[in-house]
């Protein structure tokens, strides 16, 4: 166990690295790979490469960018860039690397965790995914953990991409990607038997920073990206 890879991956466009996620990049302190993404390249500094988002990410945008909605729970086109990462990563390093871990780039770090960390309390070789639940509420994202060597890894992450190529997820009742990620971990849950880990405390709101995660980053999300600090942050 004490051998196993962790990729760690993010991503966001140019605009949003000058806005808020050059603190994620310059507070980034974890003992893992770090890979960003985006829909095209840009450069930040010697430390870090942008690897470009590939042609279904173009595909979806170009064929639904025109659509409507009321809220962020029906843009589907502004959450479609991290779904298209991770399914990405995982279908390109599912060789190369054990544990697959997603963090919003909204996020600075301050405590770093390393591999010993993620056994204790995050990980599972019986389990595929790992989440923050938040009960009947759909779950948190801003961070997600795989167990990218689990036999249904590969398929549920293909599943997940085929609801964006297509456009499956307009068959749902929101759009966003943490609602699809529930959506299609429950199907999983259901037909396959999968186990999946939750470490959520199943209260709505901002459960990373309740979480065990607190107490190492916080992830600024929302009106917090603004001042770059949560108000509910442990550290």
């Amino acid at each position: 166990m004490n051998d196993k890879k962790v990729l760690v991956i993010t991503s966001f466009n140019e605009g949003l690295y000058k806005e808020y996620a050059h603190r994620f990049t310059q507070s980034y302190n974890l003992p893992f790979d770090l890979k960003i993404y985006a829909e095209e390249q840009f450069s930040i500094d010697e430390n870090y490469a942008v690897l470009e988002l590939d042609k279904s990410l173009h595909d979806f945008v170009e064929r639904n960018q025109h659509k409507t909605f009321e809220d962020y729970r029906g843009d589907a086109v502004r959450f479609s860039y991290k779904v298209y990462a991770v399914t990405q990563a995982a279908l390109a390093f599912s060789n190369s690397y054990d544990i697959l871990v997603w963090i919003d780039a909204d996020s600075v770090f301050y405590k770093s965790f390393d591999l010993g960390f993620i056994q204790a309390h995050l990980y599972q070789s019986h389990t595929m995914m790992t989440y923050l639940g938040r009960g009947d509420f759909y779950s948190e994202c801003g961070f997600l953990l795989w167990n990218l060597k689990h036999p249904d890894a590969h398929d549920y992450f293909q599943e997940t991409k085929r609801m964006y190529d297509q456009d499956l997820v307009f068959l749902e009742k929101e759009q966003h990607d943490s609602y699809i990620w529930d959506v299609v971990r429950k199907k999983f849950e259901q037909v396959r038997g999968t186990k999946n880990l939750d470490i959520g405390d199943q209260q709505e709101g901002h459960v990373q920073a309740r979480s065990i995660l607190g107490g190492y980053y916080d992830h600024t999300k929302g009106a917090r990206k603004q001042s770059g600090k949560s108000p509910e942050a442990r550290i």
